[in-house]
């Protein structure tokens, strides 16, 4: 409380209309945001390194001369992909170091949830090409198409689908509101 007995917390900007329940100013509901969206990018980043990693090792594998033209093209596709994946899950990090105490956070957060939408768009191209050039490689083309085919079908269901049948179910005042 201040002086004369008010709130000394700063208060919500006008846009800022959602009441969900909770006693945070706009500003401590952005600090949340940025630490709910670290912890997810902790999860993504280690998956999309370690799968970046993979793949740059697999031209010094006896095996890889055996690659058609078509595989190595798409391996190539699928290296580039994969770093790019990378930097786009990564570069929230970057952000928030050369942002680091200009009172920015409400931009912060909405840059870095967009990097984390586009790194997992690109996660997911990565994730069904790598099981397709799998799946060419050990039983044919077909096999592999058909496979990163159903894959793409269960990552949009999961990843895109599933969380819009959700939200449209939840009760905006309730829980399950989005903040």
């Amino acid at each position: 409380m201040d002086r004369t007995g008010g709130d000394a917390r700063p208060a919500r900007p006008p846009a800022d209309s959602s009441d969900d329940g909770r006693d945070e100013t706009f500003i401590e509901r952005m600090d949340r945001n940025w630490e709910e969206l670290l912890q997810e990018l902790r999860v993504t980043q280690t998956g999309a390194q370690i799968l970046t990693g993979f793949l740059l090792t697999l031209p010094f594998q006896s095996r890889f001369e055996d690659l058609d033209e078509y595989q190595r093209d798409v391996y190539l596709v699928l290296v580039l992909m994969a770093a790019l994946a990378t930097v786009l899950i990564v570069a929230p990090v970057s952000l928030h170091r050369l942002l680091f105490r200009r009172r920015m956070k409400p931009q912060l957060v909405d840059a870095g949830h967009w990097f984390a939408r586009a790194g997992l768009a690109a996660l997911a191209l990565v994730l069904t090409g790598s099981t397709m050039l799998l799946f060419d490689v050990v039983l044919s083309r077909t096999a592999g198409r058909v496979a990163s085919g159903a894959l793409l079908a269960v990552i949009v269901l999961a990843w895109v689908v599933l969380p819009h049948l959700i939200a449209r179910r939840a009760d905006p005042d309730g829980p399950g509101a989005v903040t």
